[in-house]
């Protein structure tokens, strides 16, 4: 290293850090290899140009702070920005995951209600049942006990049997419809929260990264979806012609 001026070198920096894409991290650990490296990488113009890089919206730095400071400034600044939009994105993200817990207990409790609405109406059609086969089992011959009790079903149902069974079949049948869509539904909303909660591992797991809402990666998932598609088709007009 000796052997070469400390011009070169310091142009060597220079392109690393305007066309060779070096950031901070890279210049950092390149001050720490050696004296020279380290009295040449603190150069103004080299964190003067990450400055206005990284950092464009930013003011004109001060004349009384050098740029390498500023720039340590700017990012601390710019790191508890990411910090606090962080925590927002991860309350936003628990507060939905909260929602879709609420809505699982709420779906859950629909379908206890329809499946015991079920079961009180299929024993009371089991019920209305009997009471029409011992309608019908009076018109015939039968021991005359088997015939009193069954008379005596009859006399306790103070509804029509037959426009009461038709009622209760259709609501039975209203139920199990009812069921399945609650299942359905508790389905779809499982699914939601177990993604919620996955976002949320991320989230927690990369506390600094940028994270784009839910509608812009489908967007964009759905434009590479798109782009294949049309790919794929061009392919196969290209293989069919001769």
């Amino acid at each position: 290293m000796s052997s070469l001026p400390n011009e070169l070198w310091s142009r060597i920096l220079e392109i690393g850090i305007g066309k060779s894409g070096l950031s901070y991290k890279d210049l950092c650990c390149i001050s720490i290899s050696c004296r020279l490296l380290h009295r040449l990488s603190s150069d103004d113009s080299l964190w003067n140009h990450l400055l206005s890089s990284e950092f464009p919206l930013s003011p004109s730095p001060p004349s009384n702070s050098s740029s390498k400071s500023l720039y340590k400034f700017r990012f601390e600044r710019d790191k508890e920005r990411k910090i606090a939009a962080h925590k927002r994105v991860v309350l936003r993200k628990e507060s939905q995951i909260a929602e879709h817990s609420r809505r699982l207990h709420d779906i859950q409790t629909r379908v206890s209600q329809e499946k015991i609405k079920a079961i009180q109406t299929s024993t009371e059609l089991s019920h209305l049942l009997r009471v029409r086969q011992a309608s019908v089992a009076l018109n015939v011959w039968q021991p005359e006990v088997v015939r009193g009790r069954q008379k005596q079903m009859v006399e306790q149902c103070v509804v029509p049997a037959e426009s009461r069974i038709r009622a209760l079949e259709m609501e039975l049948r209203l139920c199990k419809q009812q069921i399945m869509g609650l299942e359905k539904s508790h389905r779809d909303e499982k699914g939601r929260l177990d993604k919620a909660k996955e976002e949320l591992v991320a989230m927690k797991y990369h506390p600094l990264r940028e994270h784009e809402p839910e509608s812009g990666r489908e967007n964009e998932h759905n434009i590479k979806r798109k782009k294949l598609k049309s790919y794929n088709s061009l392919r196969e007009k290209q293989c069919k012609t001769p």
